[in-house]
């Protein structure tokens, strides 16, 4: 595992608890930051915390995405505990359901777009100002390959991932003359708990479409994203980086 400098940066992690957040704290441990933790599942947060505290300083918020009150809450719990936030890695998401738009729950349409896109819009609304305040910061959002190519039977979630590749490039040129930098990525199928929620057809149709003939490992997402929240990353901005396995075409 290559080195990241990250010594002394101040990361907010959403969906920390689990899969692709939790290796990305274990990442930005490992390379000198502290995080905070961020995640709706209070149990899980306790037992990330537990795993990851012999790497470095870890707190943890227990926040809704959805609702910008409790993500302003949080914003300001993890000002005053890590003393700013130089990083936001926003890795919460839901899948919803895999069923034909006509079928569709409005319920858990509204559901997937709140944490999925509004949710990445409040941290961002919360979190950019006091990064501005220190003329620092990278952000990283988690998309899809959905959100590119717009995968049947999941309209909400790839409507969802299209919205945050909108959003991240529409940030990153509004910060462009700052010294923060917003960029996105887009996975293909990931190795994480979020699968259960997917059926094997679903995940077989994703499979099919990927040279490499395999998922990718939280590992070599949380490789990819450290990089892009290091200083390093200094002239992309509003960027689409693939992490895909050789599905994505453009």
């Amino acid at each position: 595992m290559n080195t990241l400098d990250l010594k002394n940066r101040r990361a907010v992690i959403t969906g920390g608890a689990r899969g692709m957040g939790f290796a990305i704290a274990k990442r930005f441990l490992e390379s000198g930051a502290s995080v905070s933790l961020w995640d709706l599942n209070e149990k899980a947060l306790k037992q990330a915390k537990s795993a990851l505290d012999e790497l470095g300083a870890v707190t943890y918020q227990c926040v809704d995405v959805s609702d910008f009150a409790s993500v302003e809450t949080a914003t300001a719990a993890a000002v005053a505990e890590l003393g700013g936030i130089d990083l936001l890695v926003n890795a919460a998401g839901i899948a919803g359901v895999n069923t034909p738009l006509a079928d569709y729950p409005i319920e858990t349409w509204n559901a997937v777009i709140n944490v999925n896109l509004n949710g990445i819009f409040h941290t961002c609304k919360a979190v950019v100002p006091v990064m501005q305040k220190g003329d620092y910061g990278r952000i990283v959002n988690i998309a899809s390959m959905a959100g590119k190519d717009g995968n049947p039977n999941a309209s909400a979630y790839s409507v969802s991932k299209a919205g945050v590749i909108g959003l991240t490039k529409s940030l990153g040129k509004e910060l462009a003359t700052s010294n923060i930098r917003v960029n996105v990525v887009c996975p293909a199928v990931i190795k994480t708990e979020m699968l259960a929620d997917v059926t094997e057809e679903q995940i077989g149709y994703m499979l099919a479409k990927i040279p490499m003939g395999r998922m990718g490992t939280v590992d070599e997402i949380s490789s990819m994203v450290g990089w892009m929240c290091s200083e390093e990353c200094s002239y992309s901005t509003g960027a689409v980086f693939d992490l895909s396995g050789g599905r994505a075409t453009y």
